[in-house]
C-alpha cells in the first residue's frame, strides 16, 4: 500500500510510520457511493455502527457517510480541523469494514487512513493554524458541576458509544451520553443533558454548538452529570423568537447553570489539509 504510506508520512502525526502501520488494514472493506436520498426521507445519517468499544467490535457499518465524516474519524479531528474541497460535505458513501480481532480505536483510525489512501488516493499534510477559540474556565462563583451519580460503568469515554441513543426516562439519562433536545415554538430553546461525561465531552458538545474550538482550561478531571437550558435561533425566526424573555444564550447558561465560563482567546491548532482526494473509490 504505497499510497497509504505517502499519505501517512505527509500527515506527520506524533508517532513513527513504517511497516507496522502499513499492515494495519481492515480485513475486508466494501466502499460504494450511496444511492440518492429517497424523496420521502427515511435515511439514517447517524454515526458508524460497530467497531472497538461496541457490542459488535468486528464490523463497522456506516451508511450515507460523508467524506468529511470519514476523514474526521480517520484523523480523530474536529470539523474545524479539516481543510479541503466543498464536496467533502456532500458526497456520501456506504461502508462495511471487517475489523481484525483485538484492534484498538487508534489502530482503526490508521486503518481508515490506509483505506482512504488506497481507495480514494488520499494525500494530506497537517499544519498549524491560529483560531479564535473559547476557553472553558471555572467561573469566579465556583463550579456547580456534580460528580456523576452513575458510579459503576464499563464505558470508556475514549471509545465510541454503543449503537443507538442513551437510555432516557422522564427527560433524564439512565446511561452515559450527551443528548440535546430542541423545543420550537414562540420561545425556541434547547435542553442539553449529560451523564457520566468528562469535561472533554462537554467541550466537544459546546464546540459543535458554537461552531468554534472550545478548549478545556478547568482542570476538572472527573465525570459529571449536568443539564443546560438555553435559547436558540431557528431558521425563519427572529433571534429569541416571539418571546419577550427568550432566556439565556448558551454562554450565559453555562455560567449560570454550571459555574463555568467561556472566555475568548486565540490558539494555534493542528489542521489537516487535503492535498489530493478522488470522489469515486476504486472498485471493491
Amino acid at each position: 500500500m504505497r499510497k497509504a504510506t505517502a499519505a501517512l508520512l505527509l500527515f506527520g502525526v506524533g508517532f513513527a510510520f513504517g511497516q507496522a502501520e502499513e499492515s494495519l488494514t481492515f480485513e475486508v472493506a466494501s466502499v460504494r457511493p450511496s444511492a440518492p436520498v429517497p424523496p420521502t426521507g427515511g435515511v439514517y445519517f447517524g454515526p458508524a455502527r460497530g467497531g472497538p468499544g461496541t457490542p459488535d467490535p468486528g464490523q463497522i457499518t456506516w451508511s450515507y457517510v460523508s467524506m468529511k465524516a470519514m476523514l474526521l474519524t480517520a484523523y480523530d479531528a474536529k470539523n474545524y480541523q479539516m481543510s479541503g474541497p466543498a464536496w467533502l460535505d456532500t458526497e456520501r458513501y456506504d461502508v462495511i469494514a471487517k475489523v481484525p480481532a483485538g484492534a484498538t480505536r487508534e489502530q482503526v483510525g490508521v486503518m481508515w487512513r490506509n483505506l482512504l489512501a488506497e481507495r480514494f488516493g488520499l494525500a494530506a499534510h497537517h499544519e498549524s493554524k491560529e483560531f479564535q477559540v473559547s476557553e472553558l474556565v471555572i467561573a469566579k462563583s465556583g463550579s456547580k458541576l456534580k460528580e456523576t451519580a452513575l458510579k459503576e460503568t464499563s464505558w470508556d469515554p475514549a471509545e465510541p458509544l454503543p449503537p443507538g441513543p442513551p437510555k432516557i426516562k422522564d427527560g433524564g439519562l439512565l446511561s452515559p451520553g450527551n443528548v440535546v433536545t430542541i423545543f420550537p415554538g414562540p420561545s425556541p430553546h434547547a435542553h442539553m443533558t449529560g451523564m457520566a461525561q468528562p469535561i472533554s465531552k462537554l467541550t466537544e458538545m459546546l464546540s459543535n454548538t458554537l461552531n468554534r474550538p472550545v478548549l478545556d482550561k478547568t482542570g476538572l478531571a472527573g465525570k459529571y452529570d449536568y443539564t443546560i437550558d438555553y435559547a436558540i435561533n431557528l431558521p425563519g425566526q427572529p433571534p429569541g423568537g416571539d418571546a419577550s424573555d427568550p432566556g439565556p444564550d448558551l454562554a450565559t447558561a453555562v455560567q449560570q447553570q454550571l459555574g463555568l465560563e467561556l472566555v475568548a482567546g486565540k490558539a494555534k491548532i493542528d489542521v489537516v489539509v487535503i492535498d489530493h482526494l478522488e470522489k469515486t473509490p476504486t472498485a471493491n
